[in-house]
């Protein structure tokens, strides 16, 4: 059978197709001839799946999307304190271009506009990197969320640089306030650089996905950046990724996102899917006016607006049975789904009410496919005070989903891989 995703996506590009408003960006002129007709879009799914349709092999330059990729080298080379003691976090509602600092310390107030893009790229890499070491660092780590090696158009790095002008304004007034502290030129030309790295909509998909994979890209199984750079990257995406369309984009569609003026847009939705389009032609905010289309359908279609999220926690606790009788009696708590906070509520809920008068408690993992670390710890208590209470607890556990289980001061757990384990030891 052949899958419903690609057909899917054809459908969706054939569907804004004939929507040619917007012109490609023509303040570069590398970028203003630009084959305005090229469209693409690809997903990326958390496991390594990756579909797509149109022109999804492409070759384009990164621009923009970019900034939250080198933001996350910058955090995960210096440190979170280094980096916002000089980048802000906060929507400007200014386009990407905007000479906007803070008034007082000179702070861009975002790294997804311009101002902080530059200030970014020039705290990646270690301490003191010479200027070709930091665009390596920066080609390297773009690499890596890919998943290939990245190269740099180099035409329209030249082309670039000699309409920088307002880029160099920019980076002389960072200097001006500190934020720089070194030769704004040289930043500048690496900034340059580092828009210039060459992508298809295939790279964005996956680098999207290593985003929405908790920095392990799928594909190559890599780790390129700890979980706490990720969600600080992408909580960042979803307030200013989007320039001063960023209130409307986080409304109505509900992904954390990044555009570039070649014509790139990428979403990356927290362990689901990252998504990529590519259509040139550019609205008045630079955002590519197809992209955005397409994302506002996919949302639409596939609910994958931030906020929808599913109501999980009622279900987690599949069934609260008990097998055998009498004395041999075992309570048996068979849970399911991905156990967070709100799900880990709902057990300890369970095992409040239950009040089991069973001498012996099974928990049940066979059916759960994630358990975060509050959900881990909360589990780990759980068994802690049944123990206690006087009550022998198992864990049910076949794929080792439960890291650790070591519930601690008092607390006593045995794992096993299926619930007969637990019958079988006791008629021995």
């Amino acid at each position: 059978m052949r899958s419903v995703v690609p057909d899917y996506l054809t459908e969706a590009l054939g569907d804004v197709e004939s929507d040619t408003s917007g012109e490609p960006a023509g303040y570069i002129p590398e970028l203003a001839v630009a084959d305005p007709e090229r469209l693409g879009a690809v997903f990326a799914t958390v496991d390594g799946q990756v579909y797509g349709a149109g022109d999804i092999d492409t070759e384009f330059t990164i621009q923009s999307i970019s900034k939250p990729f080198t933001y996350a080298m910058a955090l995960a080379d210096r440190g979170f304190d280094p980096v916002l003691a000089k980048v802000g976090v906060e929507p400007s509602g200014e386009a990407f271009n905007q000479i906007s600092l803070e008034g007082d310390t000179g702070r861009p107030y975002n790294p997804m506009i311009n101002a902080g893009a530059i200030t970014a790229h020039s705290l990646a890499g270690s301490a003191q990197p010479t200027p070709a070491e930091r665009v390596e660092r920066v080609v390297h780590g773009l690499s890596a969320f890919a998943g290939r090696r990245l190269t740099i158009d180099e035409a329209v790095c030249a082309s670039e640089l000699e309409h920088a002008h307002r880029n160099l304004a920019i980076a002389h007034m960072l200097r001006s306030h500190n934020i720089l502290t070194e030769d704004p030129r040289t930043v500048v030309d690496g900034y340059t650089r580092q828009c210039s790295v060459l992508v298809t909509t295939r790279d964005l998909a996956v680098m999207a996905a290593t985003l929405a994979n908790r920095g392990i890209n799928p594909v190559s199984g890599e780790r390129v950046i700890p979980e706490p750079v990720v969600r600080q990257v992408l909580s960042v995406m979803f307030t200013c990724g989007m320039y001063d369309a960023a209130g409307d984009w986080a409304t109505q569609v509900g992904i954390p996102a990044k555009s570039g003026v070649a014509g790139g847009l990428i979403g990356a939705l927290p362990g689901q899917i990252g998504i990529a389009t590519f259509s040139p032609r550019l609205d008045p905010h630079g955002n590519s006016v197809r992209g955005v289309s397409l994302f506002e359908r996919f949302s639409s279609d596939m609910g994958l607006h931030v906020m929808e999220v599913p109501a999980a926690a009622r279900a987690v606790v599949r069934s609260n049975h008990v097998v055998g009788r009498g004395p041999d009696a075992i309570r048996v708590l068979q849970l399911q789904g991905g156990i967070n906070f709100a799900a880990a509520e709902r057990i300890v809920r369970e095992a409040v009410d239950t009040a089991p008068a069973e001498a012996e408690v099974a928990l049940d993992l066979t059916m759960v496919y994630s358990i975060d670390d509050v959900g881990r710890r909360m589990l780990l208590e759980v068994v802690r005070r049944l123990t206690l209470d006087g009550h022998e607890v198992y864990l049910v556990d076949p794929e080792a989903i439960m890291p650790d289980p070591e519930p601690g001061n008092g607390g006593r757990i045995t794992v096993v891989g299926d619930i007969e384990q637990v019958v079988h030891s006791r008629i021995r």
